[in-house]
């Protein structure tokens, strides 16, 4: 890892002209539904990492580099999904996940994970490992990051959304989102309104299971979307309560693994 310099750099650079996946919005969303969830020790572990900057300042970091020239960053790239053909079962989900080749959105998270919680790991390192591991847990609830090999995720089925060319995965990065005209804080508060029993239910569960309640998900959206077709109000209408489902459980989601590990 470079030194914690290069970061700041590349990110005032480029904190306002890039966002790839969730896009800018659902990634700060995600966050700041787990900033609200952290446990006191965790918040105080978290200020000594970010200082007074929210996690939602750092959320779209990871997808910001990938602007990068220098080709520091470029081994991370494929951090951000785990392409996997259709699985109807948990078992053989699982074994797909772990038969592939690493690195990927399922190895980065447990070794991110393993970093932060190492004392060992430079405060520098810390850092970047914690702004990743932000990111990832946002990717690994977009459904279209554990989507298939052969499409790239959808990246390659070609569609409309309102007449404007786009495509399956970028859709549901950033078009859905942003349809819904709220700021990351509006939309954050709108849905982190569920009761303590009902979090921990959405926060119970292992990695491999939350990976493949994602790509359940994927296999739905695949189901109801259609190569070169021309969606509106009908897609949105069809998938927004989806859309919110997940953005909702990545911030719980994420707030497990920084509560366990902080």
């Amino acid at each position: 890892m470079k030194h914690l310099k290069l970061i700041l750099v590349f990110a005032f650079l480029l904190i306002f002209n890039f966002g790839y996946s969730w896009g800018t919005t659902g990634h700060r969303v995600v966050a700041q539904i787990a900033q609200n969830h952290l446990t006191g020790k965790a918040k105080r572990h978290l200020k000594k990492i970010f200082g007074n900057e929210p996690m939602a300042y750092w959320a779209n970091w990871p997808d910001f580099i990938k602007s990068d020239t220098t080709g520091v960053w470029k081994p991370t790239s494929s951090w951000h999904y785990i392409n996997i053909e259709k699985q109807n079962n948990f078992k053989d989900f699982d074994i797909a996940i772990k038969s592939q080749k690493a690195p990927n959105l399922y190895t980065q998270i447990q070794i991110l994970s393993d970093q932060i919680k190492d004392k060992k790991t430079p405060i520098k390192d810390k850092k970047i490992a914690l702004i990743f591991l932000i990111h990832l847990m946002g990717d690994l609830a977009q459904p279209m990051h554990t989507g298939r090999y052969d499409d790239l995720g959808g990246n390659k089925i070609k569609l409309k959304f309102f007449g404007q060319d786009t495509n399956l995965h970028s859709l549901w990065d950033s078009k859905l989102v942003d349809f819904t005209q709220y700021s990351y804080t509006e939309f954050a508060n709108v849905l982190d309104v569920k009761s303590d029993d009902e979090v921990k239910q959405i926060q119970s569960g292992s990695l491999e299971d939350w990976l493949y309640d994602s790509h359940q998900q994927a296999n739905r959206i695949y189901a109801n979307s259609v190569a070169g077709k021309n969606y509106s109000y009908d897609y949105d209408y069809k998938f927004e309560s989806l859309l919110e489902r997940q953005l909702l459980y990545g911030g719980l989601r994420l707030a497990k693994v920084l509560n366990d590990i902080l």
